[in-house]
């Protein structure tokens, strides 16, 4: 664990880079399991066997955690039910509300590292080194090459643009939403051990998560559960969830907040590469060539990342 931590120092950003292709390594396992379950009670069962495995770092780091401010719980508050869980929620209702324009929910989620750098400025007080918005548009432009390969914002053939308003808000309120994680993760770093925010993520992602299907119902889902079930569940919830995060956050903690909301990036990376091995899904020369423009910004963008305290 010592070498991890060490590392981390040195390479925070391709810690939260591979942190974001983990979370979208999910896909075949999600595939299945959206067959019979509610995102909802998905993301619930997540967080609660999360939950399980990240518990005793709530008594171990107790004093710590007893000691947070108001400020600080509030930081806490918009990490564990904003971008754990309500952000995932909007993002769903986004597509309800327009399901016949899905990239557009797409697109406006590149807004997220561009309200992320702004917050980080704002609150964090963190100023862009030399070139950084050079590479900062360049890895957007990778971004959406690998979204929209055919270079318009088109999911599938005779798509045309009609959105939702109500959709557009929704999308945008779960961009700012994962946004504002980003740079209250960054800001709880800073005082909190990494262990104690990850536990304190389950645990305020879970009551919320449970409320939630409790009013709509979608709690009793449980039933419905098999063997294989509680398998995919308990591997993506070590894999995408508990060790994703536990590598996310490690990264965050040595990496500019405006710098690892681009290397968040990597989640549509891993998502197009997943969804061509394991989904049978093609993936075009133009996505490769996005996936290269991406890592090329991220390799240039680590000279600035790396945090200063």
């Amino acid at each position: 664990m010592e070498k991890i931590i060490t590392l981390s120092s040195k390479y925070g950003v391709y810690f939260v880079f591979v942190a974001a292709l983990l979370w979208a390594s999910d896909a075949p396992f999600r595939v299945h399991l959206t067959q019979d379950l509610s995102p909802t009670f998905i993301v619930l069962a997540q967080h609660f066997i999360g939950l399980l495995i990240v518990s005793p770092f709530l008594w171990i780091y107790r004093k710590e955690i007893f000691a947070l401010s108001l400020k600080q719980w509030g930081a806490v508050v918009v990490i564990g039910v904003g971008g754990s869980a309500l952000a995932l929620l909007l993002f769903t209702m986004a597509f309800s509300h327009m399901p016949q324009n899905p990239s557009t929910i797409i697109l406006l989620q590149k807004l997220q590292p561009l309200i992320a750098i702004f917050l980080a400025m704002m609150i964090l007080k963190e100023k862009p080194g030399k070139n950084f918005w050079v590479f900062t548009t360049i890895a957007l432009v990778g971004a959406y090459i690998v979204s929209f390969p055919k270079f318009t914002p088109q999911l599938f053939v005779g798509e045309e643009l009609d959105p939702s308003v109500m959709g557009v808000f929704l999308a945008i309120g779960a961009a700012f939403l994962w946004a504002s994680s980003t740079v209250m993760g960054r800001y709880m770093l800073a005082d909190l051990n990494f262990k104690s925010l990850v536990a304190l993520r389950f645990l305020l992602g879970f009551v919320f998560l449970l409320v939630v299907t409790s009013v709509t119902g979608a709690i009793g889902e449980v039933q419905y559960l098999d063997g294989q079930d509680f398998f995919y569940l308990f591997v993506i919830s070590v894999i995408t969830g508990v060790g994703a995060l536990f590598l996310y956050y490690l990264g965050l903690k040595h990496t500019r907040a405006s710098v690892a909301t681009l290397a968040e990036l990597g989640f549509p990376v891993g998502a197009v590469v997943v969804n061509y091995f394991f989904l049978n899904e093609s993936l075009s020369l133009s996505q490769v060539v996005g996936i290269g423009i991406v890592l090329f910004a991220l390799t240039r963008l680590t000279r600035i990342g790396a945090s200063k305290d």
